[in-house]
């Protein structure tokens, strides 16, 4: 298999990024709802996610009314695309004065390209819940910041898509979940798993045991936060044996946090490795390894496809 990238990785700084991350978390909560609204619930909430695109995030087809529509956050041109089967399409520039005013908008730009719709205008998964349309919060954007850190998630996602192809079990897509804010991609061993007992803020209890239905071993990143404010990959297993944070892992900058349950690898790290593409690699799949190999998981469920791409 050819390496997904051979251009260099951006330089990732959280607290030049965390302003303008704090806004469009929330503009993607919006978008994501709007999804969620009008997709019939998939296993796991995958329903909900948006995924990584040429441009910037997207939402994907959308099913309405007989036709689909797609909603992209265009981080090159910078403006919200609004793209309907029915060819009424909408535009805006990323340049609201406020989440309210952003919110307002979406809204009118979807109701003018023909998508009535609703949705629970409050955040999920954060600590402080303002509803969208109250939220008098300055919107604060830096282009180039946003630019390149979603240029990172473009190499992230074609790693994690490398990683995801080498499973013939049952995979998650590689997508972004609006909630945390975080690209993921998730592997089942196939067993139903104890049920979850929820802790996330602003969710029902309901939708994290649906979403942990079954055992899973997850790898993910996650740009970072203002109690830990360094971009970082993840990689965890539900449920957690005793002795998964006790394996051996690689790169040898991997680490177990026990506090948090999962294994982390700082994004600097591989950015700044001779060959990222390989340490990320190595570390979703020595953490992989850790999950199945405690979990007892089945043989077989990994598998090389690779040469089927010469057909």
């Amino acid at each position: 298999m050819s390496n997904p990238t051979t251009q260099a990785w951006p330089k990732l700084d959280y607290h030049y990024m965390k302003a303008t991350l704090a806004t469009v978390h929330l503009w993607t909560q919006m978008i994501g709802k709007v999804r969620l609204k009008n997709t019939p619930w998939i296993n796991h909430s995958w329903h909900v996610t948006l995924y990584i695109s040429p441009t910037g995030l997207t939402t994907g087809s959308i099913p309405y009314e007989g036709g689909i529509f797609q909603i992209d956050l265009d981080l090159i041109n910078h403006q919200v695309n609004i793209t309907t089967s029915a060819g009424n399409n909408q535009s805006f520039a990323l340049g609201a004065k406020t989440i309210a005013a952003f919110y307002a908008q979406l809204m009118e730009n979807l109701h003018a390209a023909g998508v009535q719709v609703e949705i629970y205008a409050v955040p999920n998964e954060l600590e402080e819940a303002i509803p969208f349309a109250e939220n008098d919060t300055p919107c604060h954007y830096d282009a180039a910041a946003m630019h390149n850190y979603w240029q990172a998630l473009v190499r992230i996602n074609n790693v994690f898509t490398q990683f995801r192809a080498g499973f013939a079990g049952k995979c998650s897509p590689v997508h972004f979940f609006w909630g945390a804010f975080d690209l993921a991609v998730t592997r089942f061993s196939g067993r139903t798993a104890p049920k979850h007992q929820g802790g996330a803020p602003n969710i029902p209890v309901e939708v994290m045991q649906e979403a942990y239905s079954h055992e899973v071993s997850s790898c993910g990143f996650w740009p970072g936060s203002d109690s830990f404010p360094q971009p970082a990959f993840y990689s965890y297993c539900y449920p957690t044996p005793d002795d998964f944070g006790k394996q051996e892992v690689s790169p040898p900058e991997a680490f177990y946090s026990a506090e948090m349950g999962e294994f982390f690898l700082m994004y600097e790290v591989v950015q700044q490795a001779n060959k990222p593409e390989e340490t990320l690699l190595k570390f979703m799949q020595s953490t992989y390894d850790a999950a199945a190999k405690t979990g007892k998981w089945s043989e077989g469920l990994e598998c090389d496809l690779s040469g089927l791409q010469d057909v």
